[in-house]
């Protein structure tokens, strides 16, 4: 039986797939322009959204500390007016950078990654305060992490 494409054997007996395009082929995610610049709009706009959350999370515990469970013992344990500031400055930095991601900044690709991570340990501490909210941003960070480790893994 002869081959209906030039390199290696018939991966399935009998198939038959246009060359290159068999199982197994080698594809290179890094040729496709839209999908790198659809990741990249994707990562910097959850960066954004992330970031003004976290603003508006710090403004809500320094706003007022019955918006938030304060009552509960946990090893983490700050007053409001702390968890308010740390959540304006993660906030603030993850804005600037999320816009310096849609401005395809390499170094805003490094910058978002450790600020998703720093955010992520952040939110995982405040969870006793505000527990549905805060694994809905860890759940955003986490794509946030994804999005931009893709760009970095394609050279983008």
């Amino acid at each position: 039986m002869t081959s209906a494409h030039e390199a290696g054997p018939d991966p399935i007996p009998g198939s038959y797939y246009p060359p290159g395009t068999y199982p197994g082929a080698q594809y290179d995610p890094g040729t496709s322009g839209s999908a790198a610049m659809t990741t990249a709009a994707f990562a910097g706009t959850m960066l954004l959204i992330v970031g003004a959350f976290q603003v508006l999370q710090g403004i809500a515990a320094l706003a007022s500390n019955t918006v938030y469970v304060s009552g509960v013992e946990y090893v983490y344990k700050l007053d409001m007016t702390s968890w308010g500031w740390i959540h304006i400055v993660i906030g603030a930095i993850a804005v600037a950078t999320g816009i310096g991601v849609l401005a395809a900044q390499k170094w805003a690709y490094f910058v978002g990654i450790i600020l998703a991570v720093v955010a992520s340990f952040t939110n995982f501490a405040f969870i006793p305060y505000y527990p549905i909210w805060s694994l809905v941003i860890l759940a955003f960070n986490i794509a946030v992490i994804w999005a931009l480790s893709t760009l970095l893994a394609r050279g983008n």
